[in-house]
């Protein structure tokens, strides 16, 4: 019975000793995308980036105003304070609380809104980008492609950064964009 298990251990062990010599031996094909650079360089980024600038101009127009008319309040309060009555002094600082108050929650509201508009469009980019690192992988025949996120180093010839600009530059070629 010790000679069946000894016997069974070896042949195992020989098993797997060709098992992971085959897996040294097959050479894999690794490339790695910068994908913040290909984010930067995004044929579509500096158009969404215009597109929403445009659209919140109105509002940021708007809280630039109020900023203004606030300041003018408390220069106001502060030249004139001192001979003013006692009545209109108060009232003039708590008009001045309120439309801080006022402002703040604007300009919160604002940046909310940006924020969830801006994630908005780059959540469609990142998905643009994802299936463009995909296809160039496969097209390359790639056995894995790394994001500069997790890597430590890649060599210049595992970079296939450009290739995936390219792609989407291409692509939006071809859809007329």
């Amino acid at each position: 019975m010790k000679n069946i298990n000894f016997t069974s251990v070896l042949l195992i062990l020989f098993l797997f000793s060709g098992l992971i010599t085959s897996v040294y031996a097959e050479e894999y094909k690794i490339g790695a995308v910068n994908a913040i650079r290909v984010l930067e360089q995004h044929p579509q980024a500096e158009v969404i980036r215009g597109t929403i600038e445009k659209e919140f101009a109105p509002r940021d127009q708007q809280l630039v105003a109020e900023q203004k008319s606030l300041k003018e309040l408390e220069d106001h309060l502060t030249k004139d304070g001192e001979i003013m009555s006692e009545s209109e002094r108060v009232k003039l600082e708590r008009d001045i609380i309120n439309k801080k108050r006022d402002l703040k929650r604007n300009q919160d509201e604002f940046r909310e809104d940006f924020n969830f508009r801006r994630n908005e469009e780059l959540a469609k980019i990142q998905k643009q980008i994802i299936e463009a690192i995909q296809q160039v992988a496969k097209d390359n025949n790639y056995d894995v492609v790394l994001s500069d996120i997790a890597v430590v180093y890649a060599s210049p010839k595992a970079d296939i950064t450009n290739q995936v600009i390219e792609y989407l530059k291409n692509q939006g070629k071809e859809s007329g964009q």
